[in-house]
């Protein structure tokens, strides 16, 4: 929840969220185990600055593992190949 309070304050102030602002607060929920937040970090990510990347992907997917949402993870996994980001061992351990 911290986290995700300090993104919105990042945003609140004017300074530009990026894909590693983004990356980190996904990182945390996944750590938290917040897949629902984590989900919709990537659906605001997504539509805001379009660039998606392992890292993002591997933390989505982190989070909906923990969470055991096998569905959201290989519908993740699936995106992300049709989207060309790269599969490494870091998403497959996710």
């Amino acid at each position: 929840d911290q986290a995700l309070r300090l993104l919105v304050e990042v945003a609140s102030t004017h300074v530009e969220l990026n894909t590693i602002t983004y990356n980190g607060a996904l990182s945390a929920c996944a750590k938290g185990g917040q897949w629902d937040q984590a989900l919709r970090l990537l659906v605001e990510m997504a539509s805001t600055r379009g660039e998606l990347n392992t890292i993002t992907y591997a933390a989505a997917v982190s989070a909906c593992a923990k969470g055991r949402l096998w569905d959201h993870v290989l519908r993740l996994l699936a995106e992300m190949a049709s989207a060309h980001v790269g599969l490494d061992t870091i998403t497959y351990n996710a």
